[in-house]
């Protein structure tokens, strides 16, 4: 093609398969978009601003975003800087939102991706029983690659090693989900999506922690942390616990389940035919999640580190309600060319986050390549130009893999 940006439909239909959703794309590309140069960006610029004003510089002090001598757009953006960092413990940020919101649109793209299963199904094909195949080899090469992430490849002692990762998670959580979804009807999926969430509150609820006792949820207490410093090998990230351990990965499954709904949902044409009206069902359903999860975390607090089950339909209801905003505006509207960036990265998203997190330097190669630009802006504000060179570095790079059509496929 001698021009594979003129339009942007064009440029899908070559790149991707015709039924995959443009708009999953993007939003997976938004998602990782913070994790691999916006949180950089937007902490520059929140440093710069407090600088400005001799503001005290802590990623907690919720209240300098309301500071009276800001104007409002300095408000706003150090309003989302203070929305890049997890909560401490309980309660919920953006960042928060963005590691379920993978694992979300990873469950979103199976109804699509697996269609072809069912259809051998149904006509007795061998090729169906290659599905679990690869979904046993996708679990374990994203174990893996999480692993390296992590660091394994310095090889500092086998106590050193970080077996828990966040691709870990994502692997582990899809492959459960995929089982749940390619073995059982909508009812019993539903009924499983339910049951796990319950039996996670009633467990960490009422299984008595040795030294501790039953239903404490704070990170020495609760039971999650106790069964990681028991069961999980080498080194915890946090000493006394995982964010990414072991039992907290049940209800994570759940997270892909809420996709997995709601990519059948978009699928099927019986159900509900117009996609007007789909989009205004998921945001209610959206917004139901958020009530509900709102009402339960009097009982269970929305929490993160634990993935608490309140977590999970807190953290879908954003995700179900995100991904209708942009189903609608790209996939139903077709307002497309804008969201061309995310796409690049969306494309990519494992390969970039295995490349921002610890195979590639990108702020050394953004000062190499702007430092003379970035040295005559005021100290203050260098971090944002830093990290606003790694974006430009990343999109040229992400651009080319995807004219190349060069995915990685995991």
């Amino acid at each position: 093609m001698d021009q594979p940006n003129s339009t942007v439909t064009s440029t899908v239909q070559t790149a991707e398969k015709p039924k995959r959703l443009l708009s999953l794309d993007a939003l997976r590309g938004f998602d990782m978009f913070w994790i691999v140069s916006g949180e950089g960006i937007f902490h520059g610029l929140a440093h710069g601003i407090k600088e400005d004003h001799a503001l005290v510089q802590s990623p907690y002090d919720w209240t300098i975003a309301t500071h009276p001598g800001l104007s409002l757009l300095e408000r706003i953006l150090v309003g989302i800087s203070n929305q890049l960092h997890h909560s401490p413990w309980n309660g919920f940020t953006f960042y928060d939102l963005i590691f379920p919101l993978f694992i979300f649109i990873s469950g979103v793209s199976m109804p699509f991706s697996y269609q072809k299963y069912f259809t051998d199904k149904e006509t007795g094909s061998a090729s169906t029983g290659k599905i679990y195949y690869a979904l046993i080899k996708r679990t374990l090469i994203l174990i893996l690659l999480g692993m390296v992430v992590n660091g394994m490849l310095q090889w500092k002692g086998y106590e050193h090693i970080r077996f828990a990762s966040v691709l870990g998670r994502i692997g582990l959580a899809t492959f459960f989900a995929a089982l749940i979804y390619l073995n059982n009807p909508l009812k019993k999926q539903i009924t499983w999506f339910v049951s796990i969430l319950v039996g996670y509150y009633l467990i960490m609820r009422f299984v008595p922690v040795p030294g501790f006792g039953s239903g404490i949820l704070t990170p020495e207490g609760n039971l999650s942390a106790y069964i990681d410093r028991l069961i999980l090998p080498g080194k915890l990230h946090r000493t006394v616990y995982d964010p990414e351990g072991l039992l907290s990965t049940l209800p994570a499954i759940c997270s892909a389940m809420l996709g997995i709904f709601t990519g059948s949902f978009i699928k099927n044409k019986t159900v509900c035919p117009d996609p007007n009206k789909k989009a205004l069902y998921l945001i209610i359903a959206g917004i139901a999640l958020l009530l509900i999860a709102l009402v339960g975390n009097f009982l269970f607090p929305i929490n993160k580190i634990m993935w608490t089950s309140t977590f999970v339909l807190f953290a879908g209801g954003w995700s179900i309600i995100l991904f209708s905003l942009f189903y609608y505006f790209i996939d139903v509207c077709s307002y497309q060319k804008w969201c061309m960036p995310m796409i690049w990265i969306g494309t990519n998203s494992i390969l970039i986050y295995i490349f921002a997190h610890g195979l590639f330097n990108f702020e050394s190669t953004s000062n190499f390549l702007f430092g003379g630009i970035i040295n005559t802006i005021p100290i203050a504000w260098q971090q944002a130009g830093v990290w606003t060179g790694v974006l430009l570095i990343q999109l040229f790079g992400l651009k080319f893999l995807f004219d190349k059509k060069w995915f990685l496929k995991i």
